[in-house]
């Protein structure tokens, strides 16, 4: 797969430093994320794909047929195109780690690519992702940081399908942290620093 299969904006980051690829929500685009992805790790590389399907003009990752519910088949589509586009800019830029961010829409595709490729990413935050089926993992997450963020009143991810993920990423092996906020689906001061957290605490693994 090619490091262009999207439209994306890079930050070039130091010599051997993480790559952080960063993922938005519905209706934004590549540059949502990218200022949030160099404030969290300041000397990352940081890749920032534009999601490749139009929702009535709203940019997203995948298709779905309803608030929740999702077109399994280009979920498919669209996880082994965005794992072909990492493993590109992995193999072009050789870093020292692997991050993974994503917010909303850009959080359920990073989870999709993490439940089929489990050692791509060393640290993944998904902040506000909604997963409504069980996941497959295609291996094991042993070794593998996941950070889950959630609203307790958020209307679009209920907090019992969280407390779910949590359960299956925890059988899979990962090593899994969630940080609540009283709020909706808005991100909160407290999940950026668990984000921060998460990155800077992350060990450097054997590539």
């Amino acid at each position: 797969m090619s490091k262009d299969a999207y439209i994306h904006k890079m930050l070039p980051g130091s010599p051997g430093s993480p790559l952080l690829f960063v993922f938005h929500g519905t209706g934004a685009d590549e540059n949502q994320l990218l200022g949030f992805g160099r404030d969290l790790v300041p000397s990352a590389t940081i890749v920032s794909p534009r999601g490749d399907v139009s929702e009535h003009g709203a940019a997203r990752f995948f298709r779905r047929t309803g608030e929740g519910v999702y077109d399994m088949n280009d979920l498919a589509r669209a996880t082994s195109k965005m794992a072909g586009f990492v493993k590109a800019h992995v193999e072009a830029v050789k870093p020292s780690a692997v991050f993974g961010l994503g917010y909303s829409n850009g959080a359920n595709i990073l989870a999709s690519v993490v439940f089929e490729e489990p050692t791509l990413f060393d640290a993944s935050a998904l902040m506000h992702p909604l997963i409504p089926f069980e996941p497959k993992v295609q291996g094991s997450l042993a070794g593998r940081h996941i950070l889950l963020t959630a609203g307790r009143r958020d209307p679009i991810c209920p907090p019992n399908l969280t407390s779910r993920l949590e359960a299956y990423l925890r059988a899979d092996g990962a090593d899994v942290t969630v940080e609540w906020h009283d709020g909706g689906h808005e991100v909160r001061p407290n999940e950026i620093e668990a984000a921060r957290r998460l990155f800077a605490l992350a060990p450097a693994p054997k590539r």
